[in-house]
């Protein structure tokens, strides 16, 4: 059954064929296809020219009109679906390594002899089945080879973005880079500099999720981009034994831990500080830059973790990032006592019991005569210690310590 992505795609491709133009799926929809895969988004490339596309499809936004890009909107089932639609197209000179300085509208395969590696540089008509591949990206797909499509060198002049997602690609779809594209990334690998944090950010974020992680940290540090992008972990590179080490805990990380437990893999040994001004500059979230701290502050933890006592393990495991510490653990010591007890301990036990609400409260201590100030919070800390590891029977009991440390 086709999914309401690829039904709203195909009614724009048949709208724009309709009334005349040439329009066909292109880039990444088409080699998920081939692949097997479902696309994430489908986009379209055409002959029409914005405005007609506009024109024939008014529910649409011009993002970028000048480029020849159109999103048409659709509204199904309570939810808003777009198909990016763009203008077949040649590039003007890239002056900044991100965008083109103009653009001229073109044909399909001058169209596809502009785009990045072969894989992507492929279109096909849905009406028609009819693939359109100028570039040699159907055998390159099915050799498992990442290509450039032309000059490797000019490709990542024109965008330096492009280095990051040559990794990125090849280890994700478990591709071997061809010999004159790989030397080119390295030759270029210095430029990665002048990319903005975000999208450094966001194209790493990718590539340190799912299976593939270990693959593609090897060939950011196979390619001279690992330190110039991860500075953080440039150990990594200076000693080969170290980034073997990290590699094999990247290769063993369990898939459904984040981006951020992959990238406190690969700063094992690193400071917590390091967090700070690395998720600054990688324009981190505030949730991402606090977890990557908790983790790397926590990285031994568990492995005291059988002995420990509730009050110092619970409030661990109750942490949102405690699945991705245990993760971590399980990753670098494969059979580690301490961490399988964790991971026991936290599958058997309910959230209410790993984070318990307190049987005394500040109010609590006030109206029992306690003045408000700092030290109330160590009063209710050892009371929720005691709680935790069994020491007051009840509510009572509870209370009864209360005042006896107030008095």
């Amino acid at each position: 059954m086709e999914s309401a992505e690829r039904m709203f795609a195909l009614d724009v491709v048949r709208g724009l064929q309709a009334a005349g133009h040439e329009a066909v799926f292109a880039g990444g929809c088409v080699r998920d296809e081939l692949l097997g895969l479902a696309p994430d988004d489908y986009d379209v490339a055409t002959s029409a020219l914005p405005e007609q596309v506009q024109a024939l499809f008014p529910r649409s936004l011009a993002v970028g009109a000048s480029f020849g890009v159109i999103d048409v909107i659709r509204k199904v089932s309570g939810r808003y679906l777009k198909v990016q639609v763009a203008t077949f197209r040649n590039d003007g000179p890239y002056l900044d390594g991100r965008r083109p300085s103009g653009v001229v509208f073109s044909s399909a395969r001058e169209d596809a002899l502009r785009r990045d590696f072969t894989i992507n540089g492929m279109f096909l008509d849905p009406v028609s089945e009819r693939l359109l591949d100028f570039v040699g990206g159907r055998e390159d797909l099915a050799r498992g080879v990442l290509r450039a499509i032309g000059d490797p060198d000019q490709r990542f002049s024109e965008d330096r973005l492009r280095l990051l997602r040559a990794v990125r690609m090849a280890a994700r779809f478990g591709m071997e880079i061809c010999p004159q594209t790989a030397a080119a990334v390295a030759r270029h690998a210095s430029a990665i500099t002048v990319v903005s944090a975000e999208r450094v950010a966001e194209e790493l974020r990718k590539m340190l999720k799912g299976a593939r992680r270990s693959r593609a940290a090897a060939l950011l540090a196979e390619l001279d981009l690992l330190h110039r992008v991860l500075p953080e972990a440039g150990h990594l590179v200076r000693v080969p034994e170290e980034l073997e080490k990290a590699l094999g805990a990247l290769g063993r990380l369990e898939s459904s831990a984040g981006a951020m437990a992959a990238l406190a893999v690969l700063l094992d040994g690193v400071d917590e500080a390091v967090a700070i001004p690395m998720s600054a500059r990688l324009r981190f979230s505030n949730q991402e830059r606090d977890l990557l701290r908790w983790l790397l502050r926590h990285s031994d933890f568990l492995s005291a973790s059988e002995g420990m006592r509730p009050s110092r393990l619970y409030p661990v495991l109750a942490h949102a990032g405690a699945a991705d510490l245990i993760a971590i653990g399980k990753a670098r010591v494969p059979g580690a006592a301490g961490v399988a007890h964790a991971a026991q301990v936290l599958a058997s036990l309910p959230r209410e019991v790993l984070c318990p609400s307190p049987w005394v409260t500040g109010n609590d201590l006030i109206a029992m005569g306690m003045k408000p100030g700092p030290a109330i919070k160590e009063v209710l800390d050892s009371l929720l210690a005691a709680q935790m590891d069994g020491e007051l029977a009840d509510l009572d009991a509870a209370h009864a310590l209360a005042r006896s440390m107030v008095a």
